[in-house]
């Protein structure tokens, strides 16, 4: 049977042997930054499960840009050593693989979520946080500090370093982190972001960070790797960021060289009024897509093989980005393969389980 989930995809010069992409998701198992074992085989399993495409977690571009003290980095060259032989891991299978550069802005320094997820002090591990306005989450948070343009600057840097280091440890691709309530989600959104110099007040005013990170970025990298940027299409809340404004952003990121848009929405404010429901998210992806030209993957309760097939083929998105449904189950590629009578590429050792 033809499927268009299983069917291969050209992004920039990479090649995707298909539409299955892992969304990233915080694993928070390192110490000091660094990928181990727990990675190693998290990833690799999904890889020999049939994705075409991991994205790695939300890795911090510094110290201070981490949600919690164990969350991966990729601020030093030790860091990038140990994500290295994660790639080479990953792409014995077939899949490739991409990194999400990410800073936490005014939700770092935060416990793992299953001790509670709260604000740790200083004597706790925690640190200085940061955001476009000292504004805090909610009221169980530290108020974060505003940034100078200096601090501003000196954060482009790190992405830029990171961007580099991404290419020296061998990734296919690259994404940066614009969504969530994280930093760059932070300079975009007015709930969260008051300033009166040129990075705050209009739209132009407050894309100008993200489409800044941006521009480094796809200078650092090479010409033929792909860079994604994931964004949330809407806040979910009253006089916040949404899809019209989404919209505009994307034409801009698409100007500056991005090539991909993986499409999310939501986690800026604890007030959000999130309207779930299956492959809710996927209206913001087919909007962007429609237009914007640019390629877009679509994430959000994505749960069975005739719904991801669904989605790719009355394309409203290029790609399904799939995160619990791949925490539950590591060969959910294997299970739709099968679901949709459709003949791929697997290891060997597993062919007898499919035909």
């Amino acid at each position: 049977m033809e499927s268009s989930l299983f069917s291969p995809i050209k992004i920039g010069a990479m090649q995707v042997k298909n539409r299955i992409f892992m969304s990233p998701m915080c694993q928070y198992s390192a110490t000091d930054g660094l990928a181990n074992e727990w990675h190693k085989i998290h990833y690799v399993s999904r890889a020999i499960g049939g994705v075409g495409a991991v994205v790695l977690e939300a890795t911090a571009v510094e110290p201070n840009g981490r949600i919690s003290p164990f969350d991966l980095g990729i601020w030093n060259d030790e860091q990038k050593k140990s994500l290295e032989i994660l790639v080479n891991s990953v792409k014995r299978y077939e899949c490739k693989i991409g990194l999400q550069l990410a800073h936490s802005g005014r939700k770092g320094s935060r416990d793992v979520p299953w001790m509670g997820g709260k604000a740790l002090s200083e004597k706790e591990g925690g640190w200085d946080i940061v955001a476009p306005s000292p504004i805090p989450f909610d009221d169980k948070s530290q108020t974060p500090k505003a940034m100078t343009q200096l601090d501003i600057q000196n954060t482009i840097e790190h992405f830029k370093n990171a961007a580099l280091r991404c290419v020296e440890a061998g990734f296919d691709f690259v994404e940066i982190h614009m969504a969530h309530g994280y930093l760059l989600h932070e300079f975009l959104s007015p709930l969260s972001n008051k300033r009166s110099d040129k990075y705050g007040g209009s739209f132009e005013n407050r894309c100008r960070f993200p489409l800044e990170v941006a521009k480094s970025v796809r200078k650092i990298i090479p010409n033929d790797m792909p860079l994604f940027v994931r964004i949330s299409a809407s806040d979910w809340a009253y006089g916040g960021w949404d899809i019209d404004q989404s919209v505009e952003f994307v034409k801009k990121l698409k100007s500056v060289g991005v090539d991909f848009t993986d499409v999310s929405s939501g986690g800026l404010v604890s007030c959000a009024q999130v309207k779930e429901s299956y492959g809710f998210q996927t209206e913001f992806a087919s909007r962007i897509k429609k237009e914007t030209s640019l390629p877009t993957g679509s994430v959000g309760m994505i749960v069975n093989a005739y719904q991801a097939e669904h989605t790719i083929s009355s394309c409203q998105a290029d790609a399904v980005f799939l995160g619990r449904a791949l925490l539950y189950d590591p060969y959910w590629a294997i299970h739709a393969a099968k679901t949709l009578n459709c003949r791929v590429d697997l290891p060997k050792q597993y062919l007898r389980a499919i035909y």
